[in-house]
């Protein structure tokens, strides 16, 4: 049987996308990325079946630079976690035509763009803007380099992920 809360995100998603005029079926297959190159991330993976959609649908679910389908995930993460006890509640990840998976392989690259560059200077790097997500994967994607810290800076839509030689207390060095 299948995971109680991935079957309730889908039954979500595919009532939205009903009420839409997008009739879609959703399955909630975790691609194998997710458990190798991303450290489990994403939780559960809703999977929107490209092939119920026409190129235009697509598009339009997509949006600009997967904004679209980020409000989606950000709306099933909010809604279905809404007032459950932190224990309970699960993350979601809403992914269309490898759009998500892609992304976060190039997210995956940075990560480890931006560590070798922290080692090579030794000195922080700031990345440019990224949603939520994106830099919770990164968080998640360097968070057991024994030799590098990170921490968000700034104010949405301009907080940025600042990657740091860590020092013995966890902490980014500062420099001097």
């Amino acid at each position: 049987m299948a995971d109680p809360q991935a079957k309730a995100a889908e039954d979500w998603l595919k009532s939205v996308l009903s009420h839409c005029g997008l009739p879609v079926s959703v399955s909630t297959d975790s691609p194998d990325v997710a458990f190798t190159r991303l450290n489990h991330f994403g939780g559960h993976w809703l999977t929107l079946n490209a092939g119920d959609l026409s190129a235009e649908q697509m598009d339009v679910l997509l949006g600009s630079q997967g904004k679209v389908l980020d409000a989606m995930q950000y709306l099933v993460n909010a809604t279905l976690n809404l007032g459950q006890d932190s224990t309970a509640q699960a993350a979601y990840t809403v992914e269309l035509a490898g759009y998500r998976e892609q992304r976060y392989l190039a997210l995956a690259q940075m990560a480890e763009d931006v560590a070798a560059q922290v080692r090579q200077t030794g000195e922080e790097v700031e990345m440019s803007p990224l949603p939520p997500a994106e830099r919770r994967l990164i968080h998640t994607l360097l968070s057991e380099s024994p030799d590098l810290a990170t921490f968000s800076r700034g104010q949405e839509p301009q907080r940025r992920l600042v990657v740091g030689p860590k020092s013995s207390d966890g902490t980014i060095l500062s420099e001097g």
